[in-house]
């Protein structure tokens, strides 16, 4: 099978495609046919070297851990219905805290890390779902918004904002949108936001005004300067580093409720609440945005187009 390898720490051009021998399932597992592979910024940060306190990887790997496709076979103690299902897969060891193996033709998946799409789902736009939908979910359980407040949300474009802007507009929220660039605000306005900022610009914050909730998809300074705009009694969500680093919190502002990204999910079902999103895309109620997408062998191409910040909604690989 083809896949996709890091042969050692650095850039994009580390990504080369190898053949590799068809995986074979073992008890417990299922190998999947990849149809459309997730990439996320973090595979981009891992591929650099960074977060060896975090991720315990080493090159050569192939990287991902997010996958969608059909069960192909199925090893030892695995009940057959799951052949032919189509499915989505968190291909990580360790309990997903290893993430790799996804970036292939075919992946090795417990079936623990198994979630069925809904027949009326296309793959790629379920894969869109498999890490931000219940992220998603457990950020808008944690925010608790209320009609009638003021919201930011940073890197309002991508993947995850794309589907907190129109959540929380249901929910009857005045929703801001900040990222970067004429093109990005332009979508953010289209896809419903009440406005868009430019968080590059110098005094952004100015324009954006007091808000009551912050949902922080880029850390770094630019979280950091949204962590000042919160009122008392608001909320701060972190769940993104996409600026570098995450945002500084410290010393914390009286009145204000910091939720951190190791936060987010506690008391959450991550996988109940994967489900129901699934089952919402499916009967047209969430909207999955597939912005852009590349062929297995161009994976160079997207983790570039992912860093030089060019991508709208979710990026997938196609093989």
């Amino acid at each position: 099978m083809r896949a996709v390898e890091v042969k050692r720490f650095g850039g994009p051009d580390v990504l080369t495609v190898r053949e590799l021998p068809d995986p074979v399932a073992g008890p417990g597992q299922v190998v999947v046919d990849v149809a459309a592979v997730d990439v996320l910024f973090v595979d981009t940060r891992i591929r650099s070297g960074w977060g060896k306190e975090w991720f315990t990887v080493e090159p050569p790997y192939v990287p991902g851990n997010g996958a969608a496709g059909v069960v192909a076979s199925v090893g030892s103690e695995v009940d057959k219905s799951w052949l032919g299902r189509r499915v989505l897969a968190h291909t990580g060891e360790n309990n997903g805290m290893t993430p790799v193996g996804a970036y292939a033709e075919r992946a090795v998946v417990a079936t623990s890390a198994l979630t069925p799409v809904p027949d009326r789902l296309a793959l790629p736009e379920a894969l869109t779902l498999l890490h931000d939908g219940p992220t998603v979910v457990a950020l808008l359980e944690k925010a608790a918004v209320r009609p009638g407040e003021r919201v930011l949300v940073n890197a309002a474009s991508g993947s995850l904002g794309t589907l907190l802007v129109p959540a929380l507009k249901a929910a009857g929220a005045e929703v801001i949108g900040a990222a970067r660039g004429t093109r990005k605000l332009d979508f953010i306005r289209e896809w419903g936001a009440d406005d868009a900022v430019d968080y590059s610009i110098p005094g952004w914050t100015d324009r954006v005004g007091p808000v009551d909730v912050v949902f922080d998809g880029s850390g770094g300074d630019i979280g950091t300067a949204a962590y000042a705009l919160v009122r008392p009694g608001g909320r701060f969500l972190a769940y993104g580093s996409s600026a570098g680093e995450f945002p500084k919190t410290e010393p914390a502002r009286e009145g204000v409720t910091v939720v951190a990204i190791l936060d987010v999910s506690k008391g959450v079902d991550m996988r109940a609440a994967l489900t129901d999103m699934l089952e919402k895309a499916a009967a047209g109620a969430v909207t999955p945005l597939v912005g852009q997408t590349f062929p297995l062998d161009q994976a160079r191409a997207a983790h570039e187009a992912v860093e030089a910040r060019q991508t709208v909604g979710k990026t997938l690989l196609l093989t």
